[in-house]
């Protein structure tokens, strides 16, 4: 009976503590984010704004616009092969700020060909050979097939001089002869310099007597 008490008396003695120690304090328990003398972090969005403040200027566009105005740049070619092109970058080294070799795609004259126009058919341009051989015009052809069928070839000359020739010679016998010109797709090769606008630079001085010519091109 005496034990049962005791453990009473005990169990509201604890009660009681318990109760003082969370209800009877004068101050709130307040845990502190950072420790003392530590500033507190803060979002960005959490600064305020101070009014009249101007975010920088990004310093590198203005950079670049700088280098822009102080270089210039120029084509220089086109150049007969790439090893002609490596020549040149090699003499040019060390005398311009910055170079790009490019090649790019152009057409040119490849032949001359002189002919006689197409016919209505097969027949008329075998009797239009057979009048051109009576007047001693020999090395002709008949086309067969293709675009240029019943055309008779009078020939395909790399010289222009040669293909006139040919063409005052089959004219003056009385055939309506024609003269075009055959063309192909080659490669140029072009190397872009960009120089100091600041100081005069001529290329002549380093690649010597040339046919090469030069044409002004955005900068790069």
């Amino acid at each position: 009976m005496f034990l049962r008490l005791l453990f009473v008396l005990l169990s509201a003695l604890n009660i009681a503590v318990g109760a003082w120690l969370l209800l009877g304090q004068p101050y709130r328990h307040v845990g502190y984010a950072t420790d003392p003398g530590v500033a507190q972090l803060q979002l960005l969005s959490e600064v305020p704004v101070t009014e009249g403040t101007i975010a920088a200027p990004d310093a590198s566009a203005d950079a670049a616009t700088g280098t822009a105005q102080d270089y210039r740049c120029v084509a220089l070619g086109p150049f007969d092969t790439p090893q002609d092109l490596r020549s040149a970058r090699q003499a040019l080294d060390g005398h311009v700020a910055r170079m790009r070799s490019r090649q790019q795609q152009t057409t040119q004259p490849s032949a001359w060909w002189v002919y006689l126009p197409a016919v209505a058919s097969r027949a008329q341009a075998l009797q239009e050979a057979r009048q051109l051989a009576a007047k001693n015009i020999n090395d002709y052809f008949v086309v067969g097939s293709g675009d240029q069928a019943n055309t008779v070839s009078l020939g395909l000359f790399r010289d222009p001089a040669n293909a006139r020739k040919r063409l005052d010679q089959v004219t003056a016998a009385g055939f309506p002869a024609r003269m075009s010109e055959r063309s192909e797709s080659v490669p140029e090769y072009w190397l872009d310099l960009a120089v100091a606008s600041a100081r005069p630079f001529d290329w002549r001085e380093y690649l010597g007597a040339s046919d090469l010519g030069s044409h002004d091109i955005p900068c790069f």
